[in-house]
């Protein structure tokens, strides 16, 4: 079942925004552009996570994080153009539980959400496949085919990543925000060292790559003919 996100914000090339960021990333998206509305479908349907502006019409963004912390105990972040010190306060002493404000990264909020995901629920383990790989995130298991792979970490988080992304070519800043934080400095090769490790555990055995480079972008999982 895929993680729901209720987006609560009146600016329509925001919400184009965030929709496209959170869809990359697999999240299902349901969207509100006032406070009453948002309101209503977070109590009728449940998300995962609620990004909420403060500076809505009909019911202020303080006044939805007020009504639905009375009933629900699901993640809020605020998202807002209100920055200061009072304005923070409000909104954490209100119930939210993290506060950006615009404008923003959109690494910067996948990373925060991924972050109020893991304090709200640990993720359900699975196995993702793509060709003859598999990937156990319950055990952390590799295989190619019946071959069992031993990862690293580093190594388990990217091919991971690429699982989660069959097909899409991944930049390296993407690659960067994803398995070593938005922050990271992107100036060095540690990605082509990982991805050459990466390469030399799948094809061990002589099999066909699945990782591959596109020049000047970045990498994709695909199968050779495709």
């Amino acid at each position: 079942m895929s993680t729901k996100i209720l987006v609560i914000e009146d600016d329509e090339a925001i919400v184009r925004f965030i929709r496209r960021g959170l869809a990359y990333e697999k999240y299902e998206v349901e969207t509100a552009s006032d406070g009453r509305t948002g309101l209503q479908k977070a109590q009728e349907n449940p998300p995962d996570v609620v990004v909420l502006d403060l500076m809505l019409p009909g019911l202020d963004g303080i006044e939805v994080c007020r009504r639905l912390r009375m009933v629900s105990d699901v993640p809020i972040l605020i998202l807002t153009a209100r920055d200061s010190v009072n304005d923070r306060v409000m909104g954490l002493d209100t119930g939210a539980d993290d506060y950006m404000t615009k404008p923003f990264n959109m690494n910067e909020l996948l990373a925060r959400i991924r972050a109020l995901l893991r304090r709200s629920k640990p993720p359900l383990p699975q196995t993702l496949a793509f060709a003859d790989l598999t990937l156990d995130t319950g055990t952390r298991q590799a295989k190619r085919g019946e071959r069992v792979i031993t990862l690293t970490s580093k190594e388990y988080d990217l091919l991971e990543l690429f699982l989660m992304h069959p097909r899409q070519v991944l930049s390296r800043d993407f690659i960067f925000a994803r398995a070593w934080g938005y922050d990271f400095g992107g100036e060095s090769n540690i990605i082509e060292v990982y991805i050459r490790y990466l390469r030399q555990k799948l094809e061990a055995n002589g099999e066909p790559r699945l990782l591959h480079t596109v020049r000047g972008v970045g990498y994709v999982l695909r199968e050779p003919n495709e």
